[in-house]
């Protein structure tokens, strides 16, 4: 089998999703003779029959669905070729996809914010989560990656910022708690700590060394989650320096603190760098970034 098939193929990705001739035929705007020709015609090419026919429409076969399954990747891949050809054009607008972990959403969105004010016709998608998105099949234009420093062929990676974090206490907690302790303010502190107190990150294994697991009394699954309780002076922990250097009510205990920062960098695919879309907002980022790092 080879393209020559590829609209056989497509038809029959169709019948499967609508599970009739006549949907897959609305959806592909052709006469559902046409559906079922190219059916036959696939069926006959492979030697396998890769529907079961009844009254209700028409189920795929174990061959069927492997072909499928084979349709779906292509037909995704297509639609992630489509969005990387539509990030070539000569303005800033359209589509702008940039992904992050969560915890940088605070800083990084409302730049992006700012950026689309500039740019009105610039839809932005801004995704964050702990999955790595692949800028090789189009799923991003541009990716803040925290760590080491990405080692995917084809991508081009640029310094961003050094991500510093410090320890807090927040003066809703002293409200609640009392007073520090003036000679050791971080002796007999409730704490906020990640829920899996065998976290490999440094300010967790800070945290583990420090504090005896009862006094760690409110557990998150996430760092942003536990940035908003320590505001909420539920306990004293961590945060991002560049998140709380202009917020007068978090009281800092130690910062800068050997291992406690983390370099970002940002990462695009070779083939959209240049791009008009892509190098406008690499520069927005950079420009107002320049506040975020620690030296």
């Amino acid at each position: 089998m080879s393209l020559d098939n590829w609209d056989e193929v497509r038809t029959a990705f169709q019948v499967a999703k609508m599970g009739t001739v006549s949907g897959a035929a609305q959806i592909l705007g052709v006469h559902h003779a046409t559906v079922i020709r190219h059916i036959d015609s696939l069926e006959q090419t492979l030697g396998v029959k890769l529907f079961q026919r009844h009254a209700r429409g028409y189920t795929a076969t174990e061959a069927g669905s492997d072909l499928l399954k084979v349709a779906q990747t292509t037909d995704d891949q297509f639609s992630q070729l489509v969005s990387r050809i539509k990030g070539r054009g000569d303005d800033v607008s359209g589509e702008l996809i940039i992904t992050s972990l969560p915890d940088l959403s605070r800083l990084i969105g409302p730049v992006l914010a700012d950026f689309q004010a500039q740019h009105p016709k610039l839809i932005v998608r801004y995704l964050t989560g702990e999955r790595v998105f692949r800028l090789e099949y189009g799923e991003a234009h541009v990716a803040v990656r925290t760590g080491n420093p990405p080692q995917e062929p084809d991508n081009v990676v640029q310094p961003f910022f050094q991500q510093g974090y410090g320890l807090y206490v927040h003066k809703r907690y002293l409200d609640r708690f009392g007073p520090l302790d003036t000679a050791n303010p971080i002796r007999d502190l409730r704490y906020v700590g990640l829920d899996d107190l065998g976290h490999r990150a440094p300010t967790m294994r800070w945290l583990s060394e420090n504090a005896t697991p009862d006094q760690i009394t409110y557990r998150v699954t996430s760092f942003e989650a536990g940035s908003e309780a320590v505001k909420a002076g539920i306990g004293a922990g961590f945060l991002m320096t560049a998140d709380a250097i202009d917020n007068d009510d978090l009281i800092p205990l130690l910062t800068n603190q050997e291992g406690w920062t983390m370099p970002n960098w940002l990462v695009t695919h070779v083939d959209l760098h240049r791009t008009p879309k892509v190098q406008a907002v690499l520069s927005f980022l950079k420009q107002h970034s320049k506040d975020w790092s620690i030296d």
